[in-house]
């Protein structure tokens, strides 16, 4: 395993992390550092952003999100075809509803409760108060993007954070919270549906049947959810209308590693430290032998497949739906390796 581990974590100093907004591929190195331009106050909105911000205007004065939303895509020459090319409404919605100052009450309120969450789950299960307080400071330092009032608008901010907030809160026999903020992350980005399942799965290997049964009819009821969000989709869609390119690309762990970093706040470190803390973390996590531990071992390696297997250069904010938490991971990470050390020597 240490092996293993080490020759990972040079693959992973040497591979490239590229984004590519606008088809222009960005390596992390100078996608961190987007400074605006001397001559403006703040940063210009990508193309993306100024997309949200449209949408959300629109139902501000009144409209209905199917009303238009296919012809806003259409407009910009951003695929509709299939259906899931269109999000979902919650977030727009509750955006509008509230504005921007709601917005970052809201924000700020969510980071709050999703490091009390982990303050209180770290307690029952760490055992060991500066491990508790590291891996609360941790959350913080994953989490602390989502107080960027620039970034609202997406999606996987806020499903990122309340994903976050729904592993906290979950203890085996006390899931009934978790579940209620898991249901509002999977109203606002289906990426979140593989965390739904894990859950469900978790539950049922402890023949927990009442908690699997509910993750289990969370996932239909969101299937039901889909189904009526691509009904009203699907009329408006035109033959002529841009297909989404293929998603399944095989990025290998650039994939992997790029979605994290440059999602998180470790795109402003250099590639060559940025790419192995993401190995480290889920090392952490996987050297912590408790239900968290391992519920969070499974997460972050499935998430990493995923990303491994799917997602072009242009959707490595699709990281952000699992970097918050993932940080907590290096807080574990010291007891991770001093029990392979331990272990490789032969000794108890």
């Amino acid at each position: 395993m240490l092996a293993v581990v080490a020759v990972l974590l040079v693959l992973a100093a040497f591979t490239p992390l590229t984004a590519s907004m606008d088809g222009t591929p960005s390596e992390v190195a100078t996608f961190a550092v987007t400074a605006p331009a001397e001559t403006s106050a703040k940063p210009e909105r990508d193309e993306d952003l100024a997309f949200y911000d449209r949408v959300i205007e629109r139902i501000a004065a009144g409209e209905n999100y199917y009303d238009f939303i296919v012809e806003e895509q259409r407009e910009r020459n951003y695929p509709v075809r299939p259906g899931v090319a269109v999000r979902l409404p919650t977030l727009a919605y509750i955006h509008a509803w509230l504005g921007e100052p709601g917005m970052l009450f809201l924000a700020v309120l969510l980071m709050g409760a999703t490091i009390w969450g982990w303050w209180k789950r770290l307690g029952e299960e760490a055992h060991d108060e500066s491990v508790r307080r590291f891996g609360a400071a941790l959350m913080f330092v994953g989490g602390s993007l989502g107080l960027n009032r620039m970034y609202f608008v997406l999606h996987e901010l806020w499903a990122g954070m309340l994903m976050a907030l729904a592993f906290g809160l979950h203890t085996p026999g006390r899931w009934g919270w978790s579940l209620a903020v898991a249901t509002l992350a999977l109203a606002i980005r289906e990426q979140v549906l593989p965390f739904v399942l894990l859950m469900g799965a978790m539950a049922a290997w402890r023949r927990d049947w009442k908690e699997a049964s509910a993750w289990a009819a969370l996932t239909l009821a969101f299937a039901m959810a889909m189904m009526w969000h691509l009904s009203l989709v699907s009329p408006q869609v035109l033959q002529s209308d841009p297909v989404s390119p293929p998603w399944l690309v095989l990025r290998g762990l650039s994939g992997w590693l790029g979605n994290v970093v440059l999602s998180s706040n470790l795109r402003f470190l250099p590639h060559e430290i940025a790419g192995p803390l993401v190995l480290l973390m889920v090392l952490g996590w996987a050297g912590w032998k408790t239900p968290a531990g391992t519920t969070g071992t499974f997460l972050y390696l499935g998430y990493g497949l995923a990303f491994m297997l799917a997602g072009r250069a242009n959707n490595f904010y699709w990281g952000a739906i699992v970097a918050p938490a993932m940080f907590i991971g290096l807080a574990f990470l010291p007891m991770a390796l001093r029990s392979l050390l331990i272990t490789a020597r032969g000794r108890r």
